[in-house]
């Protein structure tokens, strides 16, 4: 029973994600009915079935603005969701997320760094390198500072999350000071996070980042499992711990990095999905890592609708709108985190 029900989350995920894209992509300045947006798709794809849209400015507004849109949204959230419930499974600590311990940010300074100086030697991966890069150090430079006798100290880790935070605050401060307008423009629109800048060519390279980064982290879902027993008991059951962290801490990187690549800063995806499908599914990670991913992908979608349809001819920043949410989230759950330990000594 307890089976069927997981698996029916993952069913129940994926057809929600569908609906929602459905919607999403009709939605907007120009309203395209559902059905016309399946048939619009389907059609594409040599399949004579379905409406098309009746006028040219729904196909265009289609192809041109709203697929490429939605489809990154679903890459960059299901990257957030598979990043957090990673993160949380690999540190041991349900606090633990990539914006909330500053790897979120850490990557924005790599990218925006990219920005500002124009560089180009990797084409259009640089931004996404050069996120990876200074998300992995974050990664680490966290990991190393917040542990402590052979486990994550709680405190440690939310202290380095802020003081990292501060210090990329402080590199994103200089970095805008010394930018152009166009510059500025950019890396403002990064702290805010948004999707407006969705292209074919940024889901190019997003997507296959963020799907070879969950597929892969699909793979340690085991030896997560075993590790979330205790150090102790995993290695005595043939896990190579540390081999498995720095693996994870490398996937948690790219994960973040493709997320923010083109996104910006998205915070608490990864802190609220995992905790909401543990809740229905249980801890174990073969479920909780995709239904995660699923769950950061429906959250993202859902979320950037209302940040460009709530207001009209106006877009509310995307971050902000996921802090409204993650914020409490992250309130109530450090009260619970504490009541449950009987304080953080």
């Amino acid at each position: 029973m307890r089976l069927v029900r997981r698996f029916g989350l993952l069913a129940v995920l994926a057809a929600s994600l569908v609906a929602l894209c459905l919607f999403a992509a009709g939605s907007g300045q120009v309203d395209v009915p559902p059905a016309e947006v399946l048939g619009s798709l389907l059609h594409h794809l040599g399949l004579d079935l379905g409406p098309e849209p009746s006028a040219i400015q729904g196909e265009n507004a289609l192809w041109i603005v709203r697929f490429p849109r939605v489809l990154l949204a679903v890459v960059t959230g299901a990257a957030l969701g598979c990043a957090g419930a990673l993160m949380q499974g690999v540190f041991g600590n349900p606090l633990a997320e990539p914006g909330v311990i500053g790897v979120s940010w850490g990557a924005a300074v790599g990218a925006a760094t990219v920005i500002v100086f124009g560089l180009t030697a990797l084409g259009n991966w640089t931004i996404v390198a050069a996120a990876f890069c200074c998300g992995l150090l974050t990664t680490l430079l966290v990991y190393s500072m917040s542990r402590s006798n052979g486990r994550t100290e709680v405190v440690t880790l939310l202290l380095t999350g802020i003081a990292v935070n501060a210090v990329a605050t402080a590199a994103l401060g200089l970095l805008m000071f010394a930018s152009t307008n166009d510059g500025l423009r950019a890396i403002t629109s990064w702290q805010l996070g948004s999707l407006a800048g969705a292209t074919w060519n940024s889901v190019a390279i997003v997507g296959p980042v963020a799907i070879v980064g969950c597929a892969a982290s699909f793979g340690l879902a085991g030896r997560l499992d075993l590790l979330s027993l205790g150090e102790r008991t995993a290695r005595h059951l043939g896990v190579h711990v540390e081999r498995l962290r720095f693996a994870g801490i490398v996937l948690i990187a790219l994960l973040t990095s493709s997320a923010v690549a083109f996104s910006g800063i998205i915070a608490f995806v990864g802190l609220v999905v995992p905790h909401l499908v543990r809740m229905v599914a249980g801890p174990g990670h073969r479920i909780l890592l995709p239904a995660s991913a699923l769950g950061g992908a429906c959250l993202l979608v859902a979320a950037d609708l209302v940040a460009r349809t709530a207001v009209d001819f106006q877009e509310l920043p995307l971050g902000v709108l996921t802090s409204v949410v993650g914020g409490p989230f992250f309130f109530w759950l450090l009260r619970r985190t504490r009541a449950r330990s009987g304080g953080w000594g």
